[in-house]
Order: structure tokens, then C-alpha cells, then sequence
């Protein structure tokens, strides 16, 4: 049921320094706002997320680092069962917008199952913008 990669949220110290990197390296900036920013390579869409404990290091258990795996969303609640049969372990709650499960795998990586795309998100920025959003491009 998973159709492959949806995104990927990378936890960074420096939000500008962070985009500036992604930009040169090829990265198409989308929005950005007081936390975390959107970027693009080609079909990727890369989150860019404020890490919320800043250390030297980063501790996976403590950070928004995760990789998203897409899912149709004909198929979420299926699999949202499948997932609560298993008893596998989440480690957040959804917040945004489209469905989402965040779960942890044996060795405790992050993952999200998630419904939608990045321009349903840009989309529901449009009706709900986070704190401080601004936008790189005409939407």
C-alpha cells in the first residue's frame, strides 16, 4: 500500500543558512515561516524543520528528522489499522494537514505514512499560514 517516499523533514539549526545550502546544491524554495521552510528536487519535497533542543549534535529521539512514505488516501484507514494491530509505537500526533501516522521502527527511526502532497500543503498554507510565512515564488 505505501507508493513510495512523500518526504523528507530534516531538523537544522539555521533555517537561512540551511535553505541557502539546499538552494545552491539545486533546491527550488517554496515558503518559508518562522520554523521550517519548503523546498523542492524535482518530485522530492524536502522540509526543512527548526530543531527545537539545538546541541552540537543532533539526537535522532529528539529532533523532527523523519522520512514520509506516501499512501493513497483510500488506503490510510486500512493501513492505520494494520498499523494499531501491530502494536508499532508513535512518536507524535498529527498536526498538519492531511492524514498522517508517525510511527518509530524497530531501531527507533522516525517515519510518517502520509496522505497528500506538497502543493496540498502549499494549499492549505494559502487558507492557513503558519507564524511569519513568506512565500519565495508567486502561488
Amino acid at each position: 500500500m505505501i507508493t513510495g517516499i512523500n518526504h523528507i523533514t530534516l531538523s537544522v539549526l539555521n533555517l537561512t543558512r540551511s535553505i541557502e545550502f539546499y538552494q545552491n546544491l539545486g533546491a527550488k524554495a517554496h515558503v518559508r515561516w518562522q520554523s521550517g521552510a519548503y523546498l523542492s528536487f524535482g518530485e522530492l519535497w524536502l522540509c526543512l524543520s527548526i530543531c527545537e533542543q539545538p546541541s552540537s549534535k543532533f539526537n535522532a529521539h529528539e529532533d523532527y528528522t523523519h522520512i514520509a512514505l506516501n499512501i493513497e488516501p483510500e488506503n490510510f484507514v486500512e493501513y492505520q489499522q494494520k498499523v494499531e494491530r501491530l502494536d508499532i509505537q508513535h512518536w507524535q500526533q498529527n498536526r498538519s494537514e492531511g492524514e498522517s501516522l508517525y510511527i518509530l521502527d524497530p531501531d527507533g527511526h522516525k517515519l510518517e505514512v502520509h496522505v497528500g502532497s506538497m502543493q496540498s500543503r502549499l494549499n492549505s498554507l494559502k487558507a492557513n499560514p503558519y507564524n511569519e510565512l513568506v512565500w519565495y515564488e508567486e502561488h
